[in-house]
């Protein structure tokens, strides 16, 4: 294993996020994304979660099953709701036990499971505190270039980002569409003095369903972007939007690339082909036939 922060420090990283699969039909699909997105020696990888018993394990079961069957580094993702304090100690030792060394603290959304309790800590700076006093975890958090859903105002957002991100090693942000989103987030955190390095998330939108669900996943696609994916629909159905997607992913990891990032995070979806295609254009790792 090797600490997110240690990784940091020596020059950008490339990272993708998995969730847990449910069944055994996606189980397999990501058995097969995973051998096929490990040959890119990506930086590290992040495995979701979503509260519960169900998903705790699943979440548990994917890192700890990384550590010790591929050369991967993962980074267990923990949310706040749906556990009491000792709940999130007890899981926190379990993962440190298990060797897991990397951490993503998230206050998280309202568990669906209906077992879920309410849990104790409201905010994600409560559990890096937890995580802090069980000790040994490289510990990032989450960034809103547009906001949190939930935040009053952008200047409040900030201010509780900034606090949130000195307490942190590292932030990873929500998916976003321009690099103009991005500067203007480091530049108010700089204006607040926060040093904290923090990665973008590239989502590649590859269908038009996918463009259509982005609002209520908290980051819409800019009109200028709809209208490239409609386009390309009108002229080469769902393969064209795919074709599309990729390079509007691709011109912004360039973009973001040219301003300096501490590195790219990509959204995976559990499917590897998208990445690799933007891997292979921008020159990140082996040039690796994609399918699928």
């Amino acid at each position: 294993m090797t600490r997110i922060a240690d990784l940091l420090a020596s020059g950008q990283t490339y990272s993708f996020e998995f969730f847990p699969p449910k069944n055994d039909a996606e189980l397999a699909t990501l058995a097969r994304t995973i051998s096929e997105l490990q040959p890119l020696s990506p930086s590290f990888v992040s495995v979701t979660y979503r509260g519960g018993a169900a998903s705790r394990q699943r979440t548990f079961d994917l890192v700890s099953g990384m550590l010790h069957t591929t050369s991967l580094n993962p980074m267990a993702h923990l949310i706040c709701v749906a556990h009491t304090r000792l709940e999130l100690a007890d899981i926190l030792v379990s993962l440190r036990k298990a060797g897991v060394e990397n951490l993503m603290a998230l206050g998280g959304d309202p568990p669906s499971d209906p077992d879920a309790g309410a849990g104790e800590l409201a905010y994600a700076s409560e559990l890096v505190d937890l995580a802090r006093a069980i000790g040994g975890f490289s510990i990032g958090v989450a960034a809103h270039p547009a906001g949190h859903p939930r935040s009053t105002s952008n200047e409040s957002d900030r201010d509780f980002l900034a606090a949130k991100l000195e307490m942190a090693d590292f932030g990873v942000t929500q998916f976003f569409f321009e690099a103009s989103e991005y500067e203007s987030l480091v530049r108010d955190l700089q204006a607040r003095q926060v040093r904290t390095p923090v990665l973008p998330g590239i989502l590649p939108v590859t269908s038009l369903s996918t463009m259509g669900r982005l609002g209520a996943m908290g980051a819409a696609a800019p009109e200028w972007m709809q209208a490239r994916l409609r386009a390309a629909h009108e002229t080469g159905g769902a393969d064209g939007v795919r074709t599309e997607g990729v390079q509007l992913a691709t011109e912004l990891c360039a973009n973001l690339l040219e301003l300096g990032v501490p590195g790219l995070h990509f959204y995976t979806f559990n499917t590897s082909s998208a990445t690799r295609e933007i891997y292979a254009a921008l020159g990140l790792g082996p040039s690796l036939a994609a399918t699928g």
